[in-house]
């Protein structure tokens, strides 16, 4: 992915609220599974770590883009944002 790419998806992602969270039982299958079904929905996520986490806002990040196979495009404070393309329909067109 290049930084132009990056920067574009940044901006989409000023926009949109953190609609996932991560709180203190930290990253179950249930959240992967949650954020793989909003993944392939939207494309790009974001998610809120919680202060009671056991994780930083950068592990959470790292984990969960590992397990789903997406990219981490940005950590900031408590959120992070999340990108993958969509299998089947990709509403993103990146150049």
């Amino acid at each position: 992915m290049t930084g132009k790419q990056r920067a574009s998806l940044r901006k989409m992602a000023n926009t949109i609220p953190a609609q996932y969270q991560i709180g203190k039982d930290g990253i179950s299958e249930n959240v992967i599974k949650q954020l793989d079904d909003a993944l392939e929905a939207r494309e790009l996520i974001k998610v809120h770590v919680l202060e009671s986490a056991m994780l930083t806002t950068r592990e959470a990040a790292d984990e969960c883009a590992e397990a789903l196979h997406a990219e981490c495009i940005q950590t900031i404070g408590g959120k992070f944002v999340l990108y993958r393309q969509s299998r089947e329909n990709p509403p993103i067109v990146l150049d």
